[in-house]
């Protein structure tokens, strides 16, 4: 074992014939090449071989744990060493492989070493190597979407890999318009992310704002989008979410022809779409499948949801603390009845529960799903029931957070869910605090808020503020296909016009 605190010995001082004293040289050492930092890993190899009918003796360097040994066995080695091989020209002609490169710049090698390529060099010619591809393709296959679920129409979602991804883009977009600019981001990482626009469609400021921000980004490794999506975003201090996510390719389709900009990470199955409003995270892709009366529908009913999920747990507190007066007769009988054995305050109550309900969910989000299932159920029933009984919380705010609980799952995008979740706590606080006067000051700190948050620079309350009345054609309500001629004014895109309102109006009659 080598001593690293043994002192050394100083060099001495030499003397030449003539008597000047001279330094002693120091020794230095190469920096480490890519090959030879790559040689200390275990799935590097190099292998030689010899060709059968010119003797030609040539080596093939590769990461076996990147490429696909079948490509060099079935479509490199037979013809390497079979066919009449003598130089590196006669690769292309040789090889049945057409992503296939013959260079003199050895910057290349790391690069592509670590992308998957073949490197082939033949001996005493060092300075003309060969790459060809063989990469290995590590994927799932494209399952149901299983966060933005619908009933009607396509069940393909987004996988964790890139080209896939692109495909699935491409094959329903089949058009020279659509535009992919790829990135490497991450020190570490080499991520890949593509942006995606349509030409002539898309906003250019949009487009040029959201690539300067990737290419700025300064960070060791991408793992996901959601690592893009929030150093992107205009804000990282507000709650609110600046870009849409989504792992439906039919979502991803309709935002590049509205006129977004879409972001798509290797090794993410969510793309992100950008800009965004708020409306659109309360409004999922199947109200586009269902006929419009029934989508504006279910739209105002999670609109409603949304509402009751975060004020009504407030509002009980507010009354019960400050304002029995509001309270029907009826009721004051119900609820004088349900708290009398219950020795806390509304708020602490109230707090129980929701945090009650904070730890069912996340504990059945973390264990394996059917447990996770079991545990969301059978835990909630047991425990509801545990603490109405033993006089800790009430039989009606029980129903009460219950019902909040239902309807904050309405939210049909994961991360606004989040945020409903986490904006009940301050309210909870402000009607202890200072009963509805205190929600009030809620509402009009949530809408300030709501009102500087944007989305690449677009403000995301768009068509409430500012007003756009020509937006509210897919907003709140969605009216029929051929009532949304024109794309979304905040928006900003070059083509304004869809198709002729005139000619989707056009009734025509078929002779009998």
């Amino acid at each position: 074992m080598i001593n690293f605190f043994k002192k050394k010995n100083k060099p001495t001082k030499q003397k030449d014939t003539k008597g000047i004293t001279k330094e002693p040289q120091k020794e230095t050492k190469s920096p480490k090449t890519t090959v030879d930092f790559l040689r200390e890993s275990n799935d590097f190899k190099v292998v030689e071989y010899k060709n059968k009918k010119t003797g030609i003796t040539f080596q093939l360097t590769f990461v076996i744990s990147l490429i696909d040994e079948k490509i060099i066995q079935e479509s490199a080695l037979p013809y390497l060493l079979e066919e009449n091989f003598s130089q590196i020209e006669d690769l292309p002609h040789l090889l049945p492989i057409s992503d296939m490169e013959i260079t003199t710049d050895l910057s290349q090698l790391e690069p592509k070493l670590l992308n998957g390529y073949v490197l082939l060099t033949v001996e005493n010619k060092k300075d003309k190597v060969c790459f060809f591809a063989a990469q290995k393709h590590v994927t799932r296959s494209i399952t149901i979407p299983e966060i933005e679920f619908s009933v009607v129409g396509p069940k393909e979602s987004f996988v964790e890999a890139l080209s896939e991804n692109l495909n699935l883009v491409r094959k329903k977009l089949p058009i020279k318009e659509l535009i992919i600019e790829e990135f490497e981001v991450g020190h570490l990482s080499k991520t890949k992310v593509a942006v995606l626009y349509l030409e002539g469609i898309t906003n250019e400021e949009d487009v040029n704002t959201v690539k300067q921000r990737i290419s700025d980004i300064e960070i060791d490794a991408i793992v996901d989008s959601s690592y893009i999506g929030q150093i992107i975003g205009d804000s990282a201090y507000s709650l609110v979410p600046q870009i849409l996510d989504t792992e439906r390719p039919d979502r991803t389709i309709a935002g590049l022809v509205e006129g977004k900009v879409v972001v798509i990470v290797d090794g993410s199955p969510h793309a992100l779409l950008a800009p965004t409003t708020v409306i659109e995270f309360f409004s999922s892709f199947e109200d586009y499948f269902l006929n419009w009366m029934t989508s504006s529908f279910f739209r105002l009913l999670r609109v409603f949801a949304v509402v009751f999920s975060i004020l009504m747990t407030p509002i009980y507190v507010a009354i019960l603390t400050y304002h029995y007066e509001l309270i029907p007769e009826d009721l004051m009988g119900i609820l004088y009845t349900s708290r009398t054995a219950i020795p806390f305050p509304p708020l602490l109550e109230a707090l129980f529960l929701e945090l009650t309900i904070e730890l069912l969910r996340e504990a059945g989000a973390r264990l394996p799903t059917k447990v996770g299932q079991t545990i969301g159920i059978v835990g909630g029933i047991v425990i509801g029931t545990a603490s109405v009984e033993a006089g800790l919380t009430s039989n009606v705010l029980l129903i009460l957070i219950g019902l909040t609980a239902l309807a904050s799952f309405t939210t049909p995008i994961y991360r606004m869910n989040n945020t409903i979740r986490i904006y009940r706590y301050p309210f909870l606080l402000l009607a202890q605090l200072w009963g509805l006067l205190g929600i009030t000051f809620g509402v009009c700190f949530l809408v300030a808020e709501l009102l500087r948050t944007t989305s690449l620079g677009r403000p995301i309350l768009t068509p409430f503020y500012p007003l756009r009345i020509e937006d509210f054609k897919d907003s709140f309500i969605r009216l029929p296909f051929n009532r949304q001629s024109k794309r979304p004014f905040s928006l900003r895109s070059q083509n304004k016009k869809r198709f002729s309102k005139d000619k989707a109006n056009e009734k025509k009659d078929v002779d009998e």
